[in-house]
């Protein structure tokens, strides 16, 4: 009876725990644990991380989007040259079918430019990302603390 008890708890936890991660979808593409970090007061920007696969059978473009808490939006990847690190603009992020793109730290991410007001553990950050052919898909950013290296539910995936 305990074995049988002891299984429902796990099994429980299972589903609250799946049931907790952050998914969108918007055509073929799902967007898994969008999140952010806490920044100091004073700071201008912010970073967002999530992790974007094409299920579909013909490629897409992720083109844009925003965030309430600030006036704008980019898409950067982070590169080391000559051992700095360098930040591009990349307007646009091609996603071939099957592809998983990973924004995480020290990789490509969202860039959160001309925040609104600092962003705290724990707050919501309401956000959208506009796809060429998906469309474009409401999704929110967990805030983790100042120094957080991943979302509450990071997986491996390739990256970008």
């Amino acid at each position: 009876m305990k074995l049988k008890a002891l299984s429902g708890i796990v099994i429980a936890y299972f589903i609250t725990a799946s049931a907790m991660a952050a998914d969108y979808k918007a055509g073929s593409i799902t967007i898994n644990d969008p999140w952010s970090r806490a920044t100091p007061k004073g700071a201008q920007t912010a970073i967002g991380y999530m992790t974007i696969k094409n299920n579909g059978t013909s490629p897409d473009r992720l083109i844009g989007g925003s965030v309430d808490v600030a006036n704008s939006f980019q898409f950067h990847s982070m590169v080391m040259e000559n051992g700095i690190a360098k930040m591009r603009d990349l307007g646009g992020i091609d996603i071939k079918p099957g592809q998983t793109i990973e924004f995480k730290p020290g990789g490509s991410h969202a860039m959160f430019v001309n925040l609104k007001h600092p962003l705290s553990k724990g707050e919501h950050v309401n956000g959208t990302l506009i796809f060429e052919h998906a469309g474009t898909v409401q999704i929110e950013y967990d805030v983790e603390g100042v120094g957080a290296q991943r979302g509450p539910m990071d997986m491996e995936h390739m990256q970008h």
